[in-house]
Formats: C-alpha cells, sequence, structure tokens
C-alpha cells in the first residue's frame, strides 16, 4: 500500500516523489517482503510511463496550441486535467486493492522494470 501512496509525495516534491517514493519502498523490501516490492515496482512502472505520457502530452500539446494561437489549450487543458485526476484515482484504487492483500496492476502500464 505504501509504494502506491508513497506516488503522491509527488504533488508537493515537484513530481520528484512519483518516482523516488515507490522506488525506495522497492529497494527497502525487495528482499524482505515480496508483494511490498512487487507493488512499489508496479507504481514506479506506472508512474515512468505516465512521465513518458505526460511529456509527450506536453509537448504536443504545446505545439498544437501554438499553431492554433491558443486556442487548442481550450482542448489541451481539460485532457490535462482528466490525465491527473485519473493519475490519482488509479493509485487510490491500487492502493485500496494492496491494502486488501490484492496484486493490482495499472492498465496501459509499460513495465519497464521487472
Amino acid at each position: 500500500m505504501f509504494g502506491h501512496l508513497s506516488a503522491l509525495t509527488g504533488v508537493v516534491t515537484g513530481g520528484l516523489g512519483n518516482f523516488l517514493g515507490p522506488l525506495i519502498v522497492w529497494q527497502m523490501k525487495k528482499d524482505t517482503l515480496p508483494f511490498a516490492a512487487d507493488q512499489a515496482k508496479e507504481a514506479l512502472n506506472f508512474n515512468i510511463t505516465l512521465l513518458i505520457v505526460g511529456v509527450a502530452f506536453g509537448v504536443i500539446g504545446a505545439i498544437f496550441t501554438a499553431i492554433t494561437l491558443g486556442f487548442g489549450a481550450i482542448l489541451v487543458v481539460p485532457l490535462a486535467l482528466a490525465l491527473g485526476v485519473a493519475w490519482l484515482v488509479f493509485t487510490i484504487m491500487a492502493a485500496m486493492k494492496a491494502n486488501d492483500g490484492v496484486a493490482y496492476r495499472y492498465p496501459l502500464t509499460i513495465r519497464l522494470i521487472k
């Protein structure tokens, strides 16, 4: 559960906690608690995937907004907010499942850390 919830520290650390929280939990528990390590690794993979998606979306959204002389922001800003809300909802759902002892797998996640 803490592997998932530690990603929420990114809200107050400018995004750095999104990766450091799950990474620290994974490194601390990988030899002693396999379930906790697995879930922290899953949270880390999810946050890395969202970083990739967020950067790509930000670049494309900025270009689109510039090309449309600012009108693209009408589409880009709500989509960015929706991505942030989806991150929060999936993180909380994962923490609740992990708290119940159920392994949670985030949808559409690139599993870079095996």
